[in-house]
């Protein structure tokens, strides 16, 4: 994995919701100010072309349908993936759901064009607000479907819901993400710091 984060002849794609998007729409070098762009500034001058197609308020669906233009269409080197709290979200501010099986479904129409390596990303939840504790019935299940896509499709496993979690405990959810979904400039970091350490020593 390292040859490709360090060939600026290769493409990385970062896909998902707004987690992943970070303002990068209206950013002049489309990366944001998130994740994605500290990932960008620690893989230094020797880095690949980073491409982000994150958009805020995306579910596994939505990604299904911007697919082959916003993420095939870069023949991309290696794709990372990040969906999967709008599946759940929805459900509590729309009355919206999405079943696991229906997000399993999308999420597998993501993986089977791909002929890459790929990096799926926990979706994650810290609880801060009243009721958020509730979300973990929809949420585990679909945490359940990337953990077993990952094994089943040869891809790493970025455990950011473990992980974020773990930091929580010490240093308190919000902290690391104010509303318990989108992460602060230090959720951010911890999720870069994340990536970069699972992916480069797989």
């Amino acid at each position: 994995m390292t040859t490709i984060l360090l060939d600026p002849r290769r493409t990385v794609v970062f896909a998902g919701d707004s987690v992943t998007d970070c303002g990068r729409r209206t950013d002049p070098d489309g990366l944001g100010d998130g994740y994605v762009r500290n990932l960008y500034d620690d893989l230094g001058p020797r880095r690949p072309r980073i491409v982000n197609a994150g958009i805020s308020g995306n579910r596994a669906t939505d990604l299904v349908g911007r697919w082959s233009a916003d993420v095939l269409a870069h023949d991309p080197s290696l794709v990372s993936i990040m969906i999967g709290i709008n599946d759940t979200w929805r459900r509590y501010d729309k009355n919206d759901p999405t079943t696991a099986e229906s997000f399993e479904a999308s999420y597998r129409a993501l993986l089977d064009p791909l002929t890459c390596p790929v990096v799926l990303v926990e979706p994650f939840l810290m609880p801060v607000k009243d009721g958020q504790e509730g979300w973990r019935e929809d949420l585990d299940p679909k945490l359940d479907v990337v953990r077993k896509l990952a094994v089943e499709y040869g891809a790493i496993l970025v455990p950011a819901d473990v992980e974020l979690n773990r930091q929580a405990r010490t240093v308190g959810a919000a902290t690391l993400a104010h509303d318990g979904v989108h992460p602060s400039t230090a959720g951010h970091r911890a999720i870069a710091d994340l990536w970069r350490k699972t992916v480069l020593e797989d």
